[in-house]
């Protein structure tokens, strides 16, 4: 009977191993407004001005290109603080009364790793979720850990994880790992 402490010990120490290393939970800022950056591809109208009215892609410095205007700061930005960006470049000089909107033709695609039969880079589609994420990369292994997942998101130009459950959203750009399970 000595040896029962010790072994309920020991299966209290495995099953401790199991639980795995806690990852922070995501903060406020994982849900803040979504901005772009580059990989996003915008539809810029800019109402009774045909010749700037088109599709721009964010590029890799985070601007867009347009004519008249030059180029435009995008990265960090909702679209709305764009739309005011080009509002104000027109204005000064090129277009009296501009009216501009700005929306997201397609977004920058999303990376999934670990534990899933194809890792890789997959196209955003809207309302997405860490499962469904899974679900386009082929599913799980065997040895997949389908409780836990972290989420790498880009905020304010600093990279940040945090330990999310399956229906958590995933937003464009974002890098999901799926961990191993021990047991």
């Amino acid at each position: 009977m000595s040896f029962r402490p010790a072994i309920l010990l020991a299966l209290a120490l495995a099953l401790s191993a199991c639980a795995g290393n806690p990852r922070p939970a995501p903060d406020a800022s994982f849900e803040a407004p979504y901005t772009l950056d580059g990989g996003d591809k915008l539809r810029v109208t800019v109402f009774g001005q045909e010749g700037l009215t088109n599709s721009y892609a964010v590029d890799g410095a985070g601007k867009i290109s347009m004519p008249l205007i030059g180029r435009v700061d995008a990265r960090g930005l909702t679209t709305a603080q764009v739309a005011a960006q080009i509002t104000s470049k027109l204005r000064s000089g090129y277009v009296r009364e501009p009216h501009v909107a700005v929306e997201v033709e397609t977004y920058r695609p999303f990376f999934i790793l670990g534990e899933v039969t194809a890792a890789g880079q997959y196209a955003y589609v809207n309302n997405l979720t860490v499962e469904t994420a899974v679900a386009i990369a082929g599913g799980f292994t065997p040895r997949a850990n389908r409780a836990n997942f972290t989420i790498v998101r880009n905020i304010n130009g600093v990279a940040s994880s945090a330990s999310v459950p399956p229906y958590f959203n995933v937003r464009p750009g974002d890098t999901i790992t799926v961990h191993e399970r021990w047991f």
